[in-house]
């Protein structure tokens, strides 16, 4: 099986007939309807939409075979994927992160840096997560300027090291070791 991309979330039951809240990753929410059943992340459960209408910020839909509020509240937190293969094609300078997780991270230099783990986006754009061989997870900007080179086929990410990540402190503005803070210092 090739891999799989999470497109929705089933959310909490709405109604009492069997609908779902469902939240969708796609850029047409409707998408969702058009891909074929949709699977659980294990493959084993299937998942056809039914109806499916617009809410606030979600989707309220139907899958067949669902028809109580009892079996809807059951789905609750059930993310929906779909083969990599059945999704439309990117455009130039855009990527499914399932194409970008375990890609190999190296500097401009050719310096190996490890693996992409994740994209991550909390609210203030995406952010690429590398994790090096030791040590703590790296969590980057994902734009052009820190990483300008995305090699699918090559299977790797060329990754411009920012000199000053914004919110660390500088070496003169560190606390001496053992000296805590006190809420009077500058």
């Amino acid at each position: 099986m090739s891999a799989l991309v999470c497109v929705a979330r089933i959310g909490a039951a709405h109604g009492v007939r069997g609908a779902v809240k469902l939240w969708t990753f796609t850029e047409d929410p409707f998408a969702v309807r058009h891909y074929g059943p949709l699977l659980s992340k294990d493959g084993k459960r299937q998942f056809e939409v039914a109806t499916a209408r617009e809410a606030k910020d979600h989707l309220v839909a139907t899958f067949k075979d669902v028809t109580t509020r009892d079996e809807a509240e059951r789905l609750n937190g059930i993310e929906l994927y779909v083969p990599r293969e059945k999704l439309p094609a990117t455009d130039e300078d855009e990527y499914y992160h399932t194409d970008l997780i375990g890609l190999a991270a190296v500097t401009t230099d050719g310096d190996a840096l490890g693996r992409v783990v994740a994209i991550q986006n909390f609210g203030a754009g995406d952010i690429i997560e590398i994790a090096p061989p030791k040590g703590p997870t790296l969590l980057l900007p994902f734009s052009n300027a820190v990483v300008p080179e995305v090699d699918l086929a090559g299977g790797r990410v060329v990754i411009a090291l920012p000199q000053e990540i914004e919110g660390e402190e500088s070496d003169d503005e560190a606390l001496s070791p053992g000296r805590p803070r006190e809420s009077g210092d500058p």
